[in-house]
């Protein structure tokens, strides 16, 4: 009996062997297929047959440098349109205007699901959902956005100006008691928390002060999700090492916490506005108003719009980014002492000695204005956007099967459209400057263009102004400069600064 279960165990791994060893040469066939499909394009030669150039990205990736700046170096070597290639997937990397303009601002491509599906879930625990960043079916995104656009509006956010103003000046206190104290600023870590107190404050009606209450676990939270997003989409093997196990735990963790916290406070407020009850004119009971005034087929479309994944959208990206681009900005008015005094003079003029930014003061800073867009142009915060092609296309005379394409920040850093483009020159960006087609688009561009971009620059505005207004700042010597890639782009030394009050 032992003989003949034996044999029958026997026969079955040999039967499981040729199993696997048929799935094997098929997957193999398959990703040659695909290799010859897509090898009249130009691209890097691959790492790897079947890991394609996962290799670098990971290299990259826990080396500190920056994976773009690995793709900049490519789009240089290879042209306007190359390959990259993971397993069976292959990306196009498009630096061209022409198609830049074609797949962003048309409707009819999608986002790419290899990207987005992945954060639909962070290692296991629901992420980013179907939400207005991640939706790939027009119709449905169409629906979010139809619901989300009032709360944006340009009416509306002339009423944020109150918050924008309360928040900056808390932080103008604590620049004035580091003054005081002759101690070093750490001014990326200032401005998200300036941030985050905005966007909890605007949206979600959430006083958290987080320049007083340094025990919030909330921006460490953040910061675990953006790390957690670059591990999960650039390195696919992450999970499978044991010396990363509490990594992805931690990711895991914050990830509930966030999650648990917005759907707390999204709850907490749907009762108040059921039950009647005042509740603070933000963001969330705007569009609570306005997606109880829209009729769907679906009866629970609020529950499912209004929901945990839209609280964790407006913190990782809308927060993030603008206090990244308020770090690069101080950090390179640092470096340009002509520039800052240009932007000086330009707020003494236009704000004087009041505290109080009005909306119509920002229109007039048309110089800090050209300050923050040059951030924008030479620090991408938010490096890239992708698209999918559904149909075989041709880009720059190559013909392209249907599948994805990646539309990147790349070509704010080439020469052939921004002369000497590693120099910070705000005079790009003055009204009568010639601008390049379709090669700086740090919002995306088109009807998926970013809702907060107005909202994300006004605040950074106002901010930027104050400080300006009030203070003299130096950079610390001997800090890096170099950029940080944790999913969004940020200063490595969290920017440095000697503060003083001006005379």
């Amino acid at each position: 009996m032992y003989q003949t279960v034996g044999a029958v165990v026997a026969q079955l791994l040999f039967w499981l062997l040729c199993a696997g060893f048929i799935a094997f040469i098929g997957y193999s066939l398959y990703v040659w297929y695909i290799h010859k499909k897509y090898d009249h394009i130009p691209g890097p030669p691959r790492d790897n047959f079947f890991l394609g150039h996962i290799p670098t990205f990971v290299k990259e990736t826990n080396s500190g440098r920056v994976v773009h700046d690995t793709f900049l170096q490519w789009a240089e070597m290879y042209g306007p349109v190359y390959r990259i290639n993971s397993f069976h997937s292959v990306a196009l990397v498009v630096t061209c205007p022409e198609a830049t303009k074609e797949f962003l601002m048309s409707p009819k491509y999608s986002k790419d699901p290899f990207v987005y599906k992945r954060l639909f879930h962070l290692f296991g625990k629901r992420f980013l959902g179907n939400g207005l960043i991640t939706a790939m079916n027009h119709d449905l995104w169409y629906k979010q956005r139809r619901i989300m656009d009032p709360a944006f509006s340009s009416s509306y956010l002339r009423g944020l100006m109150g918050t924008f103003n309360e928040r900056a000046e808390c932080l103008m206190d604590r620049l004035g008691e580091i003054a005081e104290e002759q101690t070093t600023a750490n001014m990326h870590k200032l401005v998200n928390s300036v941030t985050l107190d905005v966007i909890c404050k605007v949206a979600f009606g959430v006083d958290l002060d987080l320049l007083k209450n340094h025990d919030s676990p909330f921006p460490n939270a953040i910061e675990l999700c953006l790390q957690g997003m670059i591990y999960y989409i650039r390195d696919p093997f992450f999970t499978l090492f044991p010396k990363n196990k509490k990594k992805v735990q931690d990711i895991k963790d914050a990830v509930e916490l966030l999650r648990k916290t917005g759907d707390q406070w999204i709850n907490q407020r749907k009762s108040a506005v059921e039950r009647g009850e005042d509740v603070p004119k933000d963001i969330l009971t705007q569009i609570l108003k306005t997606a109880g005034n829209i009729k769907y087929k679906k009866t629970n479309y609020l529950s499912e719009f209004v929901s945990e994944k839209h609280f964790l959208c407006c913190h990782v990206s809308g927060q993030e980014t603008t206090a990244n681009q308020l770090s690069f900005a101080i950090m390179e008015l640092g470096r340009h002492p002509e520039i800052l005094q240009k932007a000086k003079e330009e707020v003494d003029e236009v704000i004087g000695t009041k505290h109080e930014i009005l909306y119509d003061d920002l229109g007039k800073l048309t110089y800090l204005s050209q300050v923050l867009k040059e951030t924008l142009r030479l620090y991408a915060t938010a490096p890239g956007t992708s698209r999918w092609l559904h149909e075989d296309s041709v880009i720059s005379g190559f013909k392209i099967p249907a599948g994805c394409a990646l539309s990147s920040y790349i070509s704010s850093r080439m020469d052939k459209f921004f002369k000497d483009p590693l120099k910070f020159d705000p005079e790009r960006f003055n009204p009568t400057a010639t601008k390049p087609y379709f090669c700086y688009y740090p919002f995306a561009l088109g009807p998926r263009s970013c809702l907060g971009q107005v909202f994300s620059q006004m605040e950074a505005k106002v901010v930027l102004a104050k400080l300006l207004q009030r203070f003299e700042f130096t950079l610390e010597p001997g800090q890096s400069f170099r950029v940080k890639d944790t999913g969004t782009l940020r200063p490595e030394s969290g920017v440095l600064c000697k503060i003083n009050h001006r005379t």
